[in-house]
């Protein structure tokens, strides 16, 4: 019997040092033993609030946006970038680089992929 009990002890503490393992960008640990409102039971690690889907559900993949246009044409080192003209495939972005005007076009898909320089 007590052979019983010293093994169930020292598997537990074999389980709850297995539990260090778990990945550090985990944001918490938790351990469910149920009540009257939720009888789950069980080791739940992170709390699934949805952020990242919602983030996700949020950004728009299809194309090219205005915003996201200007951002890349600045990247590119363009100053006081402006939009010219939006159609459905394109976007037209102008500005200055080294003190002579430049207009660049951007295709209206994902990434914004320059047409024309």
């Amino acid at each position: 019997m007590f052979n019983t009990i010293r093994t169930a002890a020292l598997s537990a503490l074999v389980g709850l040092g297995a539990l260090t393992a778990i990945p550090a960008h985990a944001d918490s640990l938790y351990l469910g033993f149920g009540d009257r409102h939720d009888p789950r039971f069980g080791i739940y690690t992170g709390d699934d609030d949805g952020y990242r889907r919602d983030w996700r559900r949020d950004r728009d993949w299809r194309g090219c946006s205005p915003d996201r246009a200007l951002d890349k044409a600045e990247r590119m080192g363009l100053h006081r970038a402006r939009i010219v003209d939006i159609s459905r495939r394109t976007v037209k972005v102008a500005g200055r680089q080294y003190g002579d005007r430049v207009v660049v076009v951007f295709a209206n898909e994902r990434g914004c992929p320059i047409i024309y320089r």
